[in-house]
């Protein structure tokens, strides 16, 4: 699987998550909901333009976004923030992408019970 490929399936994953429509994140992004499309099915990679039109609606950080891309290193960290325990995994999100979207929904509604239930035990 080519970055290309995991970029795409991880912006499709986390729109499909929110849930937002191709069309939904074209007309917020400013970009067309072909050239999207195209990009979620890694036929091409977006430039760092089009990263930063996307990257607020899908809720990611720029750096973030740039670091799937290969246009930036990611940063290490040895302390995980509050924000980052609410996302997938990137390698989780290309897996889930696969699927058909009911499942993604039904992986996601499970996940974020499972979150809620370790949550109320940890307090």
């Amino acid at each position: 699987m080519t970055a290309r490929n995991d970029l795409g399936k991880i912006l499709k994953q986390r729109r499909v998550m929110i849930p937002m429509t191709l069309s939904e994140l074209s007309a917020a992004a400013g970009v067309s909901s072909s050239h999207l499309g195209r990009v979620e099915r890694g036929e091409r990679l977006p430039s760092a333009h089009v990263l930063r039109k996307i990257a607020k609606p899908l809720g990611f950080d720029e750096a973030e976004l740039f670091s799937f891309a290969g246009y930036l290193t990611p940063k290490p960290s040895a302390v995980v923030s509050e924000a980052q325990l609410g996302r997938l995994d990137p390698y989780v999100a290309a897996v889930l992408s696969q699927e058909p979207v009911q499942i993604q929904r039904a992986v996601v509604t499970i996940l974020s019970v499972l979150k809620s239930l370790a949550k109320g035990v940890s307090d």
